[in-house]
C-alpha cells in the first residue's frame, strides 16, 4: 500500500473511534477493539491473525501495568480513607495562608493527585475546596479551578498514573527519569494554568452567595487526621524509589550485585508493593485499622479501575495492530518529510485525540502508538521527553466530550459557557506550557 493509502486509513480509523464513542456511546475499549479490526482488514492482513495480534497488543501493555495499577489504586484509597488529604489542605493553609488558597489547592492536587485518579481526586478533594472558599471568602472557582488543572497535569505527565506509566513503558523510557521530568515540566503548567490563569482570567467573578451546609469542616476534623509529614511521605514514597534508583544506575557499577538489588528494590512493581504495606502502616495499623478492614479497603479500591484496564489493554492492541500492519511506518514517511518537531507533532496528535475522544487515557495510548516509529528515524529524541510531550498534549481541550469536564462543571456550578471559558482555557494553557517545557528538555538533555 502506498503511504497515503496508510495515512488515510489511520484517519478513518481515528474517526472511527471518535463516532464510535461519542455517538454511539461505546466504551473506549470496544471503539478501540473495533478501530483495529478496521485497521488489519483495510490493510489486507490475515483475517485469522488478527485476534493473535490483539491479545499480543493487550498482554504486552497490561502484562507490566496491572500490577502498577492495582497498587496504586490502593494508595489512592488509604489516602482518601485515612483523611492525608485533609491533612496535607489544612497544613499548606495554616502554612501559607487563607490569601493564598488558590496557590494551595494546587500544591494539594498536585501532590494529593500522584496516587489517585482524576476523577476520583477532585470528588475526593470538592469538600475542601467548598470549605477553603468559604473561609477564605472568595469564588469556589477561583479555588477549584487550580485544583482540577493540577490534577489533570499530574494525571497525564506524572507516573506511577496507569497512562503515563504506560507511555513510558511503551517508548522504553525511564520511569524514574520520566517522574522527575514530569514534576519539572508539571509545576508550572499547573501554577500557570491554575493560581496565575485564576488571577489574571478571573478576577471579576463574583462571590458565591451560599456554599452546602453540609461541608465537612477541615478545623473540626483535624484532630482526627494522620500526621502532615507521614501522609506526604507515605505519597511520594514511590516517587522516591524510583528515582532514587535512576539516580544511583548513574554511580554505580552495573553488573555488581549491590546494582541488582538497587534495580530490584527500584522497578515499579516492588516500589509500590513496597509503599503498599507502608501506606497500610502509616495510614491503617498506626490509626486503628485492623487487617480485616484493610482488606476492605484495597478491595474497594479496585473496583474503580476496571473500565481503566480495558481502555488500556486495547490501546495495547490499537497500538499494536498499526505496528504490525505498516499503518505507524506510512506515518512516519509521511510526517517526516514535514518540517516540524516530532514532540510537537506528538503533543498535537494527543491533544486532537483528546479533544475527539474525550479522554486522556485513550489520546496518551493511542497517540503513543502513532508516533512510536517516528522514533526510530530520530535516534537524537529522548523517549522520556516525548513521554513528557505525549502526556501534556493530552490534558489539552478538556471540553464537552471528556467526563471530567461535566464533574468540574457540576460541582463548580457552572454554566456550559463558563467551564469552556474557564477549564478548557485553563488546561489549554497548562498543555502549552509543557510542550516548551519538552521543547526545552529536548535541547538540554
Amino acid at each position: 500500500m502506498t503511504t497515503a493509502m496508510l495515512v488515510g486509513i489511520l484517519i478513518i480509523s481515528i474517526i472511527l473511534i471518535v463516532l464510535l464513542i461519542v455517538k454511539c456511546k461505546l466504551h473506549a475499549s470496544i471503539a478501540l477493539v473495533l478501530a483495529a479490526f478496521f485497521v488489519g482488514i483495510t490493510t489486507d492482513m490475515p483475517i485469522d491473525t488478527l485476534p493473535t495480534i490483539i491479545e499480543k497488543g493487550v498482554g504486552g501493555t497490561l502484562g507490566f501495568l496491572t500490577l502498577i495499577i492495582g497498587f496504586g489504586a490502593i494508595l489512592g484509597k488509604m489516602l482518601e480513607v485515612s483523611g492525608g488529604a485533609e491533612r496535607i489542605a489544612s497544613t499548606l493553609l495554616d502554612k501559607l495562608g487563607k490569601e493564598r488558597a488558590t496557590w494551595v489547592m494546587m500544591l494539594v492536587g498536585f501532590i494529593a493527585g500522584i496516587p489517585v485518579f482524576v476523577e476520583v481526586g477532585f470528588v475526593l478533594l470538592i469538600p475542601l475546596v467548598l470549605v477553603v472558599a468559604k473561609d477564605a471568602g472568595i469564588p469556589r472557582l477561583k479555588v477549584g479551578l487550580p485544583l482540577a488543572v493540577s490534577l489533570m497535569t499530574v494525571h497525564c505527565i506524572v507516573p506511577p498514573h496507569p497512562a503515563a506509566m504506560a507511555i513510558a513503558a511503551k517508548l522504553g523510557a525511564d520511569v524514574g527519569k520520566v517522574i522527575v521530568l514530569g514534576l519539572l515540566v508539571g509545576l508550572p503548567c499547573a501554577m500557570i494554568g491554575g493560581p496565575l490563569f485564576v488571577k489574571f482570567f478571573c478576577a471579576n467573578i463574583p462571590t458565591d452567595d451560599e456554599l452546602l451546609d453540609t461541608t465537612p469542616s477541615i478545623i473540626t476534623a483535624r484532630k482526627t487526621l494522620p500526621g502532615f509529614w507521614i501522609t506526604l511521605f507515605t505519597i511520594l514514597l514511590p516517587l522516591l524509589i524510583m528515582v532514587g534508583k535512576t539516580l544511583l544506575v548513574i554511580s554505580i557499577d552495573k553488573g555488581s550485585i549491590v546494582m541488582s538489588y538497587i534495580s530490584f528494590i527500584g522497578n515499579p512493581i516492588t516500589a509500590l508493593l513496597i509503599s503498599v504495606f507502608f501506606a497500610y502502616w502509616s495510614l491503617g495499623l498506626t490509626r486503628g485499622l485492623n487487617l480485616a478492614e484493610l482488606l476492605s479497603v484495597s478491595e474497594r479500591a479496585f473496583t474503580p479501575i476496571a473500565g481503566i484496564f480495558l481502555i488500556i489493554g486495547a490501546g495495547g492492541a490499537f497500538s499494536e495492530i498499526l505496528s504490525v500492519s505498516g499503518v505507524g511506518n506510512g506515518l512516519k514517511e509521511a510526517l517526516s518529510t514535514l518540517p516540524i518537531s516530532p514532540i510537537i507533532l506528538a503533543w498535537l496528535i494527543a491533544a486532537l485525540l483528546h479533544f475527539a475522544v474525550g479522554s486522556a487515557t485513550v489520546a496518551m495510548i493511542s497517540a503513543t502508538g502513532i508516533v512510536l516509529p517516528m522514533m526510530t528515524g530520530h535516534p537524537e529524541l529522548k523517549p522520556e521527553v516525548m513521554a513528557i510531550a505525549i502526556g501534556a498534549g493530552a490534558i489539552a481541550l478538556t471540553q464537552v466530550t471528556d467526563s471530567y469536564f461535566w464533574l468540574v462543571k457540576e460541582y463548580l456550578g457552572l454554566t456550559m459557557t463558563e467551564t469552556i471559558k474557564r477549564l478548557t482555557v485553563a488546561t489549554t494553557l497548562a498543555s502549552i506550557v509543557g510542550l516548551c517545557g519538552a521543547l526545552i528538555l529536548n535541547m538540554i538533555l
